[in-house]
């Protein structure tokens, strides 16, 4: 699985806690997905609501029931399929991927932030400074 990779660290103002389920687990850098009451699952589909990134690794079944994500900083992400040209934003394009956003992402909550790297068609990794819109 390709995860997020941080950069440039997230300012401590931008890391916001969230509730995981306990029998879950979830590995650093996993891009989550925000669901109702502050919950944060691993995002899976387009368009999901962005909760950040997983700063730290979560085993299944160890007790814990909050994760700590970050909603700021350049994280290194892999793009879907699709171009993305630097400036662009970009929002959860499924498990642990990005995509050019567009109205119904912004509309959704879904955008992770804006790239600062090009990507062709075919997909690739791109820079994205997140939260930066």
């Amino acid at each position: 699985m390709v995860i997020a990779t941080c950069v440039e660290a997230c300012p401590s103002h931008l890391i916001r806690r969230r509730t995981v389920a306990n029998a879950t687990a979830i590995p650093k850098g996993t891009i989550m997905k925000l669901t109702d009451g502050n919950v944060a699952i691993a995002s899976s589909g387009d368009t999901d609501p962005f909760a950040g990134i997983a700063l730290e690794e979560k085993t299944a079944s160890d007790g814990v029931v909050e994760i700590s994500c970050a909603c700021g900083g350049k994280w290194s992400m892999a793009s879907t399929a699709a171009a993305v040209t630097a400036g662009q934003l970009v929002n959860i394009g499924g498990a642990n991927t990005v995509l050019v956003a567009d109205e119904a992402a912004i509309v959704a909550g879904s955008v992770v932030g804006k790239s600062v790297t090009t990507v062709g068609g075919g997909g690739g990794t791109l820079i994205v400074e997140v939260g930066e819109y």
